[in-house]
């Protein structure tokens, strides 16, 4: 366990104040099969059961009595045969004692209490499934469609779970911050890779390899691509190509599941042309805005509706735009270059409690998701509140297929210089994306260092073969 058992105890209590009554159950993962029972992916635990009881082993479940205070570990202890193949496993008892849960049974207890809560009119508090075998116990338990078990999950546990998530102990910011010493790590080995002929694939393995190599994963599927206009751009074997850009989005995931998420985007021949320092420089500097602005009480949606103003203000300058800055965010016009949102909850989770439903993490009664084309893939817009940690990664694209499409559709005339963008159609696109910790007064970039991101020091970066 990485924290101590009275954490995991407090945050159960505190659980069982937020949600008031009921019965609440918390699923483990099971394996999950690659391509045949025996070959499995990497097992990960559920963030949410790893934060409460902090056990990482598989087919577990945590069953908590709202009214009596009970709590239960389930779980089947593994046989002679099990610890021949996989060695000594704690039984699901010492298990349960070392992060302070009293009772303990086999994972059949599960249906039990279930149908005891069930018969006596009772709620019982369940998070939205996001693996299918939970969604066929869960259906199985409550005699519901499997595909329905998402809708059916617990609101007040919804809200208990991110309320308590979204805020950040110290000791979990010194976890994070683990994962981006090995992040850091990574992005300045892909910087010092990235030269003409070698391949995305080839970067893409160096980083995962540093990862593993320190008992740590990837928090994400990388994206290493010439075609940073593309969001998640899988990496390829095609070789970098001179006067491209390489655009760089990867993250660790410590030991104890928890991560980092970086951008940088860098030039294959080491320097920039003055059309990529341009447009690199726009992104920079929004990149920064967040930086020297976000605080505690301020709507990150106001934040995003900034950078882009910031962003259309200086796109103007540079012919790509043109008219009034503010009318032009407010049309959406600024969505030609930034699709998508300003920065998300990181965590336990990359996107942090994604899978519990966005509008709850990341929206509240008074900051609705936007529905306008861009801005609708804000995954945050609520205030900010000290101990949030969230992405700042804004980035400017050049989208072939969406500049035919606006143009042929003559949306935003007042607004873009088609004639312009044109010249651009082939440039890729650029994110610059670090991490930061909202602060009582302010906000600071996580990590001991911070991977070279000023077009200078980033090209000296790329020059200098003694790092």
């Amino acid at each position: 366990m990485l924290f101590d058992k009275e954490t995991y105890v407090q945050r159960r209590a505190t659980l069982r104040e937020k949600v008031g009554s009921g019965l609440i159950i918390l699923l483990g993962n099971n394996n999950a099969p690659c391509n045949y029972p025996a070959n499995a992916y990497t097992f990960r635990q559920d963030s949410s059961f790893l934060y409460f009881t902090g056990q990482d082993r598989e087919s577990l479940a945590f069953v908590l009595d709202c009214d009596s205070g009970r709590e239960w570990l389930l779980g089947d202890d593994i046989d002679i045969e099990d610890i021949i193949w996989t060695g000594f496993v704690p039984s699901v008892a010492d298990l349960a004692a070392d992060c302070g849960i009293s009772g303990s049974a086999p994972y059949g207890k599960l249906k039990e209490l279930v149908a005891d809560a069930r018969k006596q009119g009772r709620q019982v508090h369940f998070l939205p499934p996001y693996r299918h075998d939970h969604m066929i116990l869960l259906a199985d338990m409550l005699g519901i469609h499997p595909l329905s078990t998402r809708d059916a999950a617990s609101l007040p546990l919804i809200k208990a779970v991110v309320d308590m998530r979204s805020v950040k102990s110290d000791a979990e910011i010194a976890e994070i911050e683990r994962a981006m010493t090995i992040g850091y790590q990574m992005h300045t080995a892909a910087m010092k890779a990235c030269r003409p002929d070698v391949t995305e694939k080839s970067i893409e393995g160096i980083m995962e390899g540093i990862a593993m190599g320190q008992g740590a994963k990837v928090s994400f599927s990388s994206i290493v691509s010439m075609h940073g206009e593309i969001f998640h751009g899988n990496p390829s074997l095609t070789p970098l190509e001179p006067g491209r850009l390489l655009l760089v989005d990867a993250g660790a995931e410590t030991v104890n599941n928890y991560c980092s998420d970086n951008t940088r985007t860098m030039p294959v021949s080491g320097r920039f042309t003055t059309m990529q320092r341009d447009i690199y420089s726009i992104v920079e500097a929004c990149h920064d805005l967040v930086i020297e602005k976000a605080r505690p009480g301020m709507k990150w949606l106001d934040m995003h509706l900034d950078v882009c103003r910031l962003m259309t203000s200086k796109l103007i300058d540079l012919g790509l735009m043109k008219g009034n800055v503010e009318d032009a965010v407010q049309a959406g016009a600024h969505a030609m270059f930034l699709q998508h949102g300003l920065g998300h909850m990181m965590g336990m989770d990359v996107h942090d409690m994604e899978g519990l439903g966005q509008i709850y993490v990341g929206f509240d009664d008074e900051v609705s998701p936007s529905t306008q084309f861009g801005t609708n893939c804000l995954r945050c817009g609520r205030r900010l509140q000290p101990g949030f940690v969230l992405t700042d990664e804004p980035g400017i694209y050049f989208i072939p297929a969406l500049i035919d499409k606006w143009k042929s559709e003559k949306m935003h005339m007042d607004f873009l210089n088609y004639e312009t963008i044109e010249k651009y159609r082939d440039f890729g696109g650029i994110r610059i994306e670090d991490d930061i910790l909202i602060t009582p007064t302010g906000c600071r970039v996580l990590g001991a260092d911070i991977i070279p991101y000023h077009p200078s020091d980033l090209e000296d970066y790329m020059s200098n073969t003694s790092h």
